[in-house]
């Protein structure tokens, strides 16, 4: 009788062990689920900073305005485009390359070829690829001794700026989104766009 009674007791401890370890396991969390949604729009969670709404508005802004002006749209040879890094003057550190990376990809999305653009972000690999094929290491169609890299007709770029104002009565801000197509050789702006968007809210938000 003893021996049933140990064992039962063995039995229902090592139950109880396993439970408590599957308890501290990984749970679905508890609240509200998560909602999928378009980037286009504002979701519950908010503020008055730059988000994915904004980004989406303000790029596709961008690209149809730059399709439009004679020196892309009338062009005999495709322009070629760089990509120069937007200066962040708001006061949200957000990845502030991400307009560009969008307006770049909608334009080769929607202009049909009519504009080309050199990946200078990629200039490390790209000058390594071109010395192994000098050097035999590699094959290529190309002459391996001439220059295939291409410089630039026009540079894209632009400017983050903000104003914003708090009091107890909750949080303003304004940010200004400006673009710009600047010729390489005479450094004209050759094309100009911006976006307003202000937003106000009670509470302020974490952005990153």
């Amino acid at each position: 009788m003893k021996i049933n009674i140990l064992k039962l007791t063995f039995a229902l401890t090592t139950a109880a062990l396993v439970a408590g370890c599957a308890s501290k396991g990984v749970k679905n969390p508890s609240g509200v689920p998560v909602t999928q949604m378009r980037a286009d729009e504002q979701g519950f969670v908010a503020g008055t900073g730059v988000e994915s709404q904004d980004l989406v508005a303000v790029t596709d802004k961008m690209s149809r305005s730059i399709m439009g002006i004679s020196q892309i749209a009338n062009a005999t040879t495709a322009p070629i485009i760089v990509l120069d890094p937007v200066e962040n003057k708001t006061r949200f550190p957000i990845n502030k390359d991400i307009f560009l990376t969008r307006i770049r990809g909608e334009l080769n999305k929607k202009s049909l070829g009519k504009v080309t653009f050199l990946a200078r972000d990629r200039m490390a690999a790209l000058e390594k690829e071109r010395n192994l094929k000098r050097e035999g290491a590699v094959t290529a169609t190309a002459d391996p001794v001439k220059q295939e890299f291409k410089g630039a007709d026009y540079f894209l770029t632009g400017t983050l700026e903000g104003l914003s104002t708090r009091t107890t009565a909750g949080t303003s801000d304004y940010i200004l989104y400006a673009f710009q197509l600047i010729d390489a050789r005479t450094s004209a702006i050759v094309w100009e766009d911006n976006a307003e968007i202000k937003k106000q809210g009670l509470e302020d938000a974490a952005y990153r």
